[in-house]
């Protein structure tokens, strides 16, 4: 007879972080409950994630229909301090005058009022809440839908929409998975993209200056044009590329219409269907102004990738790879979730050789993972380490509740974990100021306490995942989305 695994986690205490975030807090101190904050740690690290999940006694369908709130947590002179703030949207500020929601949700969220309320109602309230990163003098709220929100870097009040200077247009998608080159040509860069799907699908690609008094300021921009739908979230660059992973979806927006279903819902696999690289030149680039190339993809569906890299005439990206397509269908309670029953994501390799336009694909490990990354400087780059979110159990899916560092050549690893009571998000790796090895500098994770019912602040070693200091916020906050660390200057 074979026992299953006992699982190492209780679903209440994974289940108990989806709460309002109920109080905005201005420079609190954090106070290292174990450790000491290293001293070269100088900047900030800012965290975006579904700060309102629930209205009125009316809760959302899906975690990522919550409001955005920013957490910013602030190191400077061995000491760490924290704010939050939601970002004021057009629709937070309309559903907390109203008191009441007033919008539907892009993952199945409705309005009260049943399938009679919501038919026909197509609005789509920007709620700011996947990302938030560093660009000249503004901090952007980002929600791939449609334009940033842009705060203030120190106190995070909100500023308002921003169009980056008449770059984007009233309502244009810009993502919330933008990648920073740190140098491969003349200068440190911010890469991103917007996409406008349907059945034939334009992507934008743009590209920033970060550094210098012309931060913010556009520095390349192209648009092309691929057959197919576009369900775009992430991508990866080269110094040469920008690589995209179009993703054998269809989308039937009927049920959205019919107020049946959120958007995302309306997206399924296509039986038999096949996704395709989409390969554009950048405009720094030595292949600037040629066509994008396709190639075939492999089986699977990625919402996240690693890395990528050039080798001679090879292009090689690492990505998060799903058997199918994961949602949450419209009589599911999202706190109640089955991970086996949901695909797990494993990390792959695809090595794409464009002379001869053929993919190889390999799996490079086997444990469920989310949230990678390599050493900010190494983005675009081969890179030797990988830092990511995993569940404890190594084979098996369950909520991400350890940290991992792994060798890319070797496949070696370390592991720092927070089970059974704690749950992670997307690490950050912060690498020390002038270090020369790879793995020289911190992790930073904001994790769930299930024990206390709040979040917890981890400072570990980039090097060997040891605990450097935990910091006990006096704040619950709900399992986030993606983060970014802006250094002091």
């Amino acid at each position: 007879m074979t026992v299953a695994p006992t699982r190492p986690y209780s679903r209440e205490d994974w289940s108990s972080a989806f709460v309002n975030v109920d109080e905005e807090l201005t420079d609190v101190a954090l106070i290292p409950v174990r450790g000491a904050i290293p001293s070269e740690l100088k900047g900030t690290l800012y965290r975006n994630g579904p700060g309102r999940l629930e209205r009125n006694g009316h809760r959302v369908h899906h975690p990522f229909d919550g409001d955005g709130m920013i957490a910013a947590m602030r190191f400077e002179d061995g000491a760490v301090s924290l704010t939050n703030r939601f970002v004021r949207t057009e629709g937070w500020l309309a559903e907390e005058k109203a008191n009441k929601v007033l919008y539907r949700g892009v993952f199945g969220s409705q309005k009260p009022g049943g399938r009679l309320a919501n038919a026909f109602d197509l609005r789509l309230k920007n709620i700011a809440n996947t990302n938030v990163v560093r660009l000249g003098d503004q901090l952007l709220a980002l929600w791939e839908a449609a334009e940033p929100h842009a705060l203030d870097p120190v106190s995070l009040e909100t500023r308002g929409l921003s169009r980056l200077d008449g770059v984007l247009k009233k309502g244009e998608a810009f993502s919330a998975h933008p990648r920073f080159d740190a140098g491969h040509h003349d200068r440190p860069r911010m890469v991103t993209f917007g996409v406008k799907a349907g059945p034939r699908s334009t992507i934008r690609l743009m590209e920033f200056a970060t550094d210098g008094p012309d931060a913010g300021v556009l520095l390349n921009d192209r648009s092309d044009s691929f057959p197919g739908f576009a369900f775009l979230h992430d991508f990866a660059i080269t110094p040469n590329w920008a690589v995209f992973l179009q993703n054998a979806i269809s989308f039937n927006p009927l049920p959205f219409v019919t107020g049946e279903k959120g958007a995302a819902q309306c997206l399924a696999s296509q039986p038999g269907g096949k996704g395709r690289f989409w390969l554009i030149p950048r405009d720094c680039g030595r292949f600037a102004g040629q066509k994008p190339r396709i190639l075939e993809a492999p089986d699977g569906f990625v919402f996240h990738h690693l890395n990528a890299f050039e080798d001679g005439d090879h292009v090689v990206v690492e990505s998060i790879v799903y058997d199918d397509f994961p949602s949450i269908g419209p009589d599911d309670d999202f706190a109640q979730v089955d991970f086996d029953s949901i695909p797990e994501g494993i990390l792959h390799r695809c090595r794409l050789d464009l002379s001869r336009e053929m993919v190889q694909t390999e799996r490079i490990a086997n444990r469920t993972c989310e949230f990678a990354m390599v050493n900010p400087q190494r983005q675009g780059l081969s890179a030797q380490y990988a830092w990511m979110a995993v569940a404890e159990r190594e084979i098996g899916n369950d909520p991400l509740q350890a940290i991992q560092k792994l060798d890319l050549s070797s496949g070696d690893t370390s592991t720092w974990s927070a089970a059974p009571r704690g749950f992670v998000s997307e690490p950050l790796m912060v690498a020390r100021p002038g270090a020369s090895a790879e793995d020289d500098g911190w992790v930073l994770d904001l994790v769930w306490n299930g024990a206390r019912g709040a979040s917890d602040l981890v400072i570990l070693n980039a090097a060997d995942l040891s605990e450097v200091a935990v910091l006990e916020l006096p704040l619950a906050i709900p399992h986030g989305l993606h983060g970014s660390w802006a250094a002091s200057v």
